[in-house]
């Protein structure tokens, strides 16, 4: 009889650990608004109720307001509880997104110099009339092109192209010096055109050195596009005016030009400084041999952390004789797609303004867990700051990750799995302007991180890496594409061990398909 009793607990915990294991992956909604203004709680609320009807039990919320809680009035704390109530009433656990590591422009709300700033050195700037500007060093100009497509006809200064066909390009090779920034203007007409035009900066055919997208639309009478890059350590450049994807409708290019220019978007801190001195002479000293160089548009048009590729860039005020020869040096950020600007986490504020950002959310919020927002970093590895720390930028991401998993411990640490997958970004590279490999970037993972797996064109190899290093997963998928996709991921779930949730990830705000979602988590087909 004691013997029946010693064993019974050890089976009744033996029965609830595979009561336990048998539980299926929680359902998660991916739920990215903007709480400040009133009439989006009644939307949320609408469609968190659908989701807790169909047996969601977790909500992923982003806000970009998350990155400046200090700045916000009360209104926005009032509809933060509001949230939680309604998360409450439908049995929802909220998980907040932190840690804007990658897409910073929240972050960088607080201070738009804490931008990874591209290195420029000793641009020439001549003084004239007590200012210094930029003069290009050599001329640079666009005469006549080193390839085109048979698609596009050239008829004096305009270059047409007509649809139906897949590469629409023009091109120059240039030889310019390493580390200078360049401008690139054109004029652009569309009529019905149904691909998206590109200007390109190439080193060896591949290598990208911008990446920012022209605001072209299918319809529009002339219009300037500008776009900036920087050669960083190369010389040999091809520039391409083109269309890399199928195309229907005509498409007319006009008065394209390059510009050595200087200071457009200048950072000014510790870790990017900038440096004038008198060619083949001595360091000039700011505010006495010419007053401090700030650019006003920096990082804050039409609010702090939007930033332009192109605006005219500050002059040096100056007092030095006319015809003096200066050589800056300076950083300015990369601005990539249609906004993105990544945050230098190698910048002690910026490790304070996560640390404040994890303070403020946790009492704001009470939740069990805190999604980290490492997601599709980049630039990296190029300024001051990162370069004295003499590590890869996988080595710097992986002690960002560490840091950052501190400041959610003991609550749980969820993260976007792209920038810690070797079978997606984690990569020797290049990888768009990151200065160096991200491979390794997955050693600052403590086994308690639970992986947001999105890698679904590589979905077997990626789930497979985690799960032998230790990690619980959520897979996330839909993404907007065709549903169907989803069976891919629950097939190869079936042999992943530790698949805790299935997120459903819209990255278009589209919540038709919820409950289909749900039924196929739940069928497991």
């Amino acid at each position: 009889m004691r013997t029946t009793f010693c064993l019974f607990p050890l089976i009744l915990c033996f029965s609830l650990r595979l009561v336990m294991a048998a539980e299926p992956p929680a359902l998660w909604l991916y739920y990215p608004t903007n709480l400040l203004p009133d009439e989006n709680i009644p939307k949320l609320q609408a469609i968190w109720k659908r989701a807790a009807a169909a047996g969601y039990s977790k909500i992923l919320l982003g806000d970009s307001k998350f990155g400046h809680l200090s700045t916000l009035p009360d209104g926005y704390f009032k509809n933060c509880r509001k949230v939680r109530q309604i998360a409450t009433d439908l049995k929802l656990d909220i998980v907040p997104s932190v840690f804007s590591v990658g897409y910073s422009n929240d972050l960088l709300f607080n201070d738009p110099n804490l931008a990874e700033g591209l290195p420029v050195k000793d641009t020439l700037f001549v003084v004239h009339d007590g200012m210094a500007s930029c003069v290009a060093d050599p001329e640079v100009t666009l005469t006549k092109p080193s390839f085109v497509d048979d698609t596009v006809q050239f008829n004096g200064d305009v270059a047409t192209v007509h649809g139906d066909a897949v590469h629409h390009r023009f091109a120059y090779k240039l030889s310019l010096p390493p580390f200078r920034c360049y401008h690139v203007s054109v004029d652009v007409k569309t009529q019905n055109f149904t691909a998206h035009p590109q200007i390109q900066a190439l080193v060896g055919g591949e290598r990208g050195l911008t990446f920012s997208n022209l605001t072209v639309g299918p319809t529009q009478d002339w219009k300037r596009e500008d776009v900036i890059f920087n050669t960083l350590d190369q010389r040999d450049i091809t520039l391409y005016f083109g269309v890399w994807d199928e195309a229907k409708g005509t498409l007319w290019w006009r008065n394209w030009k390059i510009e050595e220019v200087g200071l457009v978007n200048v950072l000014r801190r510790g870790g990017a400084p900038c440096t004038v001195k008198i060619e083949g002479g001595r360091d000039c000293v700011e505010g006495r041999d010419y007053d401090p160089i700030v650019d006003p548009h920096l990082g804050n048009d039409p609010w702090p952390g939007e930033y332009h590729v192109w605006h005219e860039p500050p002059l040096i005020h100056t007092h030095l004789p006319d015809g003096t020869r200066l050589r800056v040096s300076w950083y300015h950020p990369a601005i990539i797609y249609d906004g993105q600007v990544c945050a230098c986490i190698s910048e002690p504020k910026t490790m304070a303004l996560l640390a404040d950002q994890a303070k403020r959310m946790k009492a704001l919020w009470e939740s069990d867990g805190y999604m980290m927002s490492h997601d599709e970093f980049r630039v990296l590895n190029w300024d001051a700051s990162c370069r004295k720390m003499d590590r890869t930028p996988g080595q710097l991401l992986a002690d960002n990750v560490r840091q950052c998993t501190a400041l959610i411990q003991p609550k749980t640490a969820y993260v976007w799995s792209d920038m810690l997958d070797p079978f997606h970004n984690a990569v020797p590279g290049p990888y768009y302007l990151v200065n160096g490999p991200y491979t390794d970037s997955w050693e600052g993972l403590d086994k308690s991180v639970v992986i947001v797996n999105w890698n679904y064109g590589k979905r077997d190899k990626s789930l497979k890496f985690f799960a032998d290093r230790g990690h619980s997963q959520i897979l996330a998928g839909y993404y907007d594409g065709p549903l169907s996709d989803w069976h891919n991921w629950l097939a190869s779930a079936k042999s992943t061990p530790n698949i805790v949730g299935y997120l459903y990830t819209t990255w278009e705000n589209n919540y038709d398909h919820i409950e289909e979602f749900a039924t196929m988590s739940r069928e497991g087909k």
